[in-house]
Order: C-alpha cells, then sequence, then structure tokens
C-alpha cells in the first residue's frame, strides 16, 4: 500500500488537552451532505480524544510543513499540554480543535459514524466548516518517505 501516493494532513481533536497525529489514511466521502472519513489507530491517544469529543479537524500539509508531519508521527514527542507548545496553531472556530497555521486547508468535524477498521477506527465526519490557506505545493508520502511533486508543465 506504500506505492499509493497520498496526501498528508495533521488530524487533532480537543480543547482543554489537544492532541494530534499525522495521518494520510483521509479522504472525502460525500459533497452532499459534505463528509470526510479519516482512519485512526485504536490505540492511539487521538483516537480515544475524538471520542470523547466528539469532534477532530483535519489540517491539510504543504512541501514546507515534513517537519510537522514529522513531529506528530513520532511517538516520543510530549503526550501532555506541551504537545502542541513550539506548534503555531490556533482554535478552530467550529470544534476548538488546533488548526495548524500555514496549512494548505483545514476542515473541522462532527464524529457521524465509527466503523471497524481492523486495528483503526474509521471515524466519519460531517463537516461543520472549511478553510483555505495560501495555494503551493502539498506535501505527499510515497514509497514510505515524504516526497515533492515534479511540476512537468
Amino acid at each position: 500500500m506504500g506505492m499509493f501516493a497520498t496526501g498528508v494532513t495533521l488530524v487533532t481533536s480537543g480543547t482543554d488537552l489537544p492532541h494530534g497525529m499525522t495521518a494520510n489514511a483521509f479522504t472525502s466521502v460525500s459533497l452532499d451532505p459534505a463528509l470526510v472519513l479519516v482512519c485512526v489507530k485504536r490505540t492511539a491517544v487521538l483516537h480515544a480524544t475524538v471520542l470523547a469529543q466528539g469532534t477532530f479537524a483535519v489540517s491539510i500539509l504543504g512541501s514546507d510543513q515534513e517537519g510537522l508531519a514529522r513531529y506528530f508521527a513520532s511517538s516520543s514527542r510530549p503526550r501532555d499540554e506541551r504537545e502542541f507548545e513550539t506548534v503555531d496553531h490556533w482554535a478552530g472556530r467550529h470544534t476548538g480543535a488546533p488548526i495548524i497555521s500555514g496549512s494548505l486547508a483545514w476542515v473541522e468535524c462532527k464524529l457521524a459514524a465509527v466503523y471497524d477498521g481492523g486495528d483503526h477506527s474509521i471515524f466519519l465526519g460531517s463537516v461543520l466548516g472549511t478553510g483555505r490557506g495560501d495555494s503551493r505545493d502539498a506535501l505527499l508520502f510515497h514509497g514510505g518517505r515524504f516526497v515533492e511533486v515534479a511540476d512537468r508543465g
């Protein structure tokens, strides 16, 4: 599955003690009603936070945000109030979940359903609001590494 190129996102949830994780298992499901899904490992701290909060946000990362993707993919990052201490972000208007500054776009969701996905849960989110940052290259993941799109135009 690593040969399928994907975009890279940061999924966040929580207001008083927010948590986040890097995810590439994210997609649009429906335009009407607006629905997205993200797959989260059941043992991830974020999993329990999404279930408790009933909301989450997804920030779509640009090619210059690889460091953030690596930080939120690391098991050695703090899992307490320090997790977002060095991360430029703001609280989402609809969910209060952290939105990553400089993201290409973001979406805030209310948890609509949870489906079994083996060692992951598939969180279906009903879109509450969206936003868009500056247009530039997206951060991609392919073949087990972060890559950039080569412009052939």
